[in-house]
């Protein structure tokens, strides 16, 4: 089985959404076409909605025009039992990074979001690690065809003629 696993993997909304829990390993995330796991993803589109709960999480959509992407910002991680085994500076840089995505997350924005994949109430979401602002327009075209020929060269088993640059 070809894994992904270390590598956070671009994708369009169209196939973050066709992600499916694993019926024999509940927390492992498919890919539905090819069977491959999947566990982090990198995606660019524009913020549509943001739902904001102090201290606890920043929910927000991404939409790159194929569909909406549910993501999630922990914001608790100062309060939270889950970072108490962490060494205390490196809850705090977690917290204060985490508080800067958060401020960067606006209505309207394009933004490069990568993160975890994970399942909330059966439905697949990007626990986030890091946002970045696009200031490029052009940024969301090239993450579109890249993530198309990444798709069909690596996630798909495909191969490339690197002399014709044509994919199989």
């Amino acid at each position: 089985m070809n894994s992904l696993s270390h590598t956070h993997v671009k994708l369009l909304a169209f196939d973050f959404l066709s992600l499916a829990p694993s019926p024999s390993h509940p927390p492992t995330i498919l890919k539905p076409t090819t069977k491959t796991p999947i566990t982090r993803i990198e995606t660019l589109g524009i913020v549509t909605l943001r739902d904001h709960k102090p201290d606890k999480f920043l929910k927000f959509y991404i939409d790159d025009g194929t569909g909406c992407i549910p993501c999630v910002l922990w914001l608790n991680h100062l309060t939270s039992p889950y970072f108490s085994r962490h060494s205390p500076p490196s809850v705090r840089s977690l917290a204060e990074n985490a508080r800067k995505f958060a401020g960067l997350v606006q209505v309207g924005s394009l933004v490069r979001v990568r993160g975890k994949v994970g399942v909330f109430r059966g439905c697949v979401q990007v626990n986030v690690g890091d946002v970045f602002v696009e200031r490029d327009a052009n940024a969301e075209i090239l993450h579109w065809l890249q993530c198309v020929r990444l798709g069909r060269v690596c996630y798909d088993g495909g191969r490339v003629d690197d002399d014709k640059m044509i994919v199989d």
